[in-house]
């Protein structure tokens, strides 16, 4: 690649630009990228804790449903369910981490008290109330565990995304602008070399040709002088 660059004084001030330009690039990069994988790690020890803490609620929740069908049976499980008339509701925001935008999930008519849950309250044990309860508090868990992995997956793939543009700065792009720049630089010492040699030559020529010049006007003048002595 060095070969196809001219030689020239202003290609090299342009590379030397490029360099300094690409160098701040590769720091300001390298700072991100180390950033990123600290908010990776704290986003990922809040995971581990949200999926410990669903499949917690997750066990509960059936245990809960297991102990409501047993002991109501599931026609009337069923019928509680089949009861509900309004749903959770949904909505998603967006903030920003470094740069990457995450969602932020936001629920509300998850949790519902006794009276909120469509189904008569006399008709219906304890053991329904609480398998209510515990699903309530699992789609909850649900709720906040997407979040949480969504957000460690969009920072996962801007992390990759840096750590790519950074070796491209720092294998590539930079390597072959400093081989450029090394390439032209010699080039341009070996320009000046042949010019001073160049120079050097036409000097040495001129001084043999001004004292071949005087050689031959001390000869004529010589010459003269013998010729006004015989006379």
């Amino acid at each position: 690649m060095a070969k196809d660059v001219k030689p020239t004084r202003k290609n090299l001030m342009q590379i030397e630009d490029r360099i300094e330009l690409s160098e701040r690039g590769h720091d300001t990069l390298e700072k991100k990228r180390d950033g990123l994988i600290m908010e990776f790690m704290d986003i990922l020890d809040q995971a581990q804790d949200v999926r410990s803490g669903l499949e917690e609620d997750y066990e509960t929740a059936q245990q809960k449903i297991n102990m409501a069908r047993a002991m109501e049976g599931d026609v009337a499980v069923r019928g509680a369910a089949a009861a509900l008339k309004e749903h959770p509701e949904i909505t998603t925001e967006s903030k920003n981490i470094m740069g990457v935008v995450v969602p932020q999930i936001e629920s509300s008519k998850v949790r519902k008290g006794l009276d909120e849950r469509g189904y008569g309250v006399l008709g219906t044990s304890g053991r329904i109330d609480e398998a209510a309860e515990a699903y309530e508090e699992l789609l909850e868990s649900i709720i906040l565990a997407a979040e949480v992995e969504t957000a460690m997956k969009k920072m996962l793939t801007e992390i990759e995304t840096t750590k790519r543009r950074v070796n491209a700065l720092e294998f590539k792009l930079l390597p072959e602008l400093k081989e450029n720049q090394e390439y032209i630089e010699q080039k341009l010492e070996e320009q000046e070399r042949e010019e001073i040699f160049r120079l050097k030559k036409i000097k040495a020529k001129k001084e043999e040709e001004e004292k071949e010049e005087r050689a031959a006007a001390e000869a004529e003048a010589a010459e003269e002088a013998e010729t006004v002595t015989a006379d």
